[in-house]
């Protein structure tokens, strides 16, 4: 594919402005009347030197997962383990959201159980929870079971998940 200069400084601007590859295709096909195909895009843009600049991906489809919930400021978006309770605390359950999600899981976080525990926690695309203590054979106990199932949907909810 040859272009003329006119043509190369137009894809020289695009890409300049923040353009994708889509873009200056479509650009080039609305512009120039010329159907480029994606790969001889791209062996243009080397031939070119030019560098294409990583556009960042919303994956979290329109959820800033580190604000934090309405109504609930003592629930954080952390990459951590949760705060430790403090003494005059009754001992409750604190679940937390992954800013970044496991591999393999729709939503992942860490939990901290009553008896002082923690765990981290995925769940996975057929609705399978997964959680993982680090301690061979832990199991929390029922009632924790139960405030953590319940916090974690509140969470999930609270964020529109």
């Amino acid at each position: 594919m040859q272009l003329n200069d006119t043509q190369k400084d137009a894809v020289k601007k695009w890409i300049a402005e923040g353009c994708g590859l889509t873009e200056i295709q479509k650009r080039l096909n609305d512009e120039f009347k010329l159907s480029v195909t994606f790969l001889d895009l791209r062996f243009l843009i080397l031939d070119l030197g030019l560098t294409i600049k990583e556009q960042t991906k919303n994956t979290s489809a329109g959820l800033d997962l580190a604000k934090a919930a309405p109504g609930r400021p003592e629930v954080e978006t952390t990459n951590t383990e949760p705060e430790p309770l403090g003494p005059d605390s009754a001992g409750g359950v604190a679940v937390t959201l992954d800013r970044i999600v496991k591999p393999g899981s729709v939503v992942s976080g860490t939990v901290r159980f009553s008896d002082g525990v923690s765990a981290t926690w995925m769940l996975d695309q057929l609705g399978r929870l997964a959680i993982d203590a680090g301690k061979p054979n832990y199991r929390p106990s029922p009632e924790d079971v139960q405030a953590f199932q319940m916090e974690l949907r509140n969470l999930l909810q609270s964020r529109g998940i």
